[in-house]
């Protein structure tokens, strides 16, 4: 069967490589769009940062996001998981003065008891117990996930199950297990926002850089 070049184009396209957690070539080209949220990470962070002596960023990804909070007037540490990210998160932030720490393991966090005043996690797993463990007195963990529920149309529409080891991660299950862990909620949204993906290229593109969610 002849296939359509268009069509094969859009797929090649789909190879282009990926790093840190930038998925510009898809986002700032308009292949895919995703609704807004009522609030702003960037800036509850931005925010948070001003009042805090010691910082950790969970889950860098190359330094992208964190790199844009400047200029710090904190001592900042950021922690990556995925290997390949590391080297470009150094690149991208020891300059700046920013400790990058490579972890194996977040049940076990290299770091002392109460060593941060201020903890921000962006689509980062972590362990509720370690995190209370490290976050300082009266400190402050902000963290914003993606459920078990992100992007379950897709999934539908090529006939393939939710990924079970996320199925169930939502508000609930996350307030749910930091109450159990000392912390008191401050607050709390959930919302199920659209993303839309104008050609089959850039999903195939995002379903390779995230093939853990689906």
């Amino acid at each position: 069967m002849k296939r359509d070049p268009l069509f094969l184009t859009l797929l090649e396209s789909a190879n282009t490589n990926f790093s840190g957690w930038d998925f510009s070539f898809i986002s700032e080209t308009g292949r895919m769009k995703s609704e807004p949220l009522s609030w702003s990470y960037g800036s509850t962070a931005f925010q948070l940062m001003q009042h805090a002596k010691t910082m950790l960023d969970m889950g860098t990804g190359g330094g992208e996001f964190l790199s844009m909070l400047q200029p710090f007037s904190s001592t900042i540490y950021a922690t990556e998981g995925y290997a390949p990210n590391v080297p470009i998160a150094r690149k991208k932030l020891e300059p700046l003065g920013v400790t990058v720490v490579e972890v194996i393991d977040d049940t076990a966090l290299l770091f002392q008891d109460g060593q941060f005043d201020l903890i921000i996690n962006q689509h980062e797993s972590y362990t509720a117990s370690e995190v209370n463990r490290i976050l300082s007195p009266n400190g402050i963990f902000l963290t914003q996930q993606v459920g078990g529920l992100d992007c379950a149309e897709l999934n539908e529409q090529f006939s393939a199950p939710l990924n079970s080891e996320f199925a169930s991660w939502s508000l609930e299950t996350a307030c749910s297990e930091l109450k159990e862990n000392g912390f008191t909620i401050l607050e709390a949204k959930e919302e199920f926002p659209f993303q839309r993906f104008y050609d089959i290229g850039a999903i195939v593109y995002y379903f390779k850089a995230i093939p853990a969610y689906h």
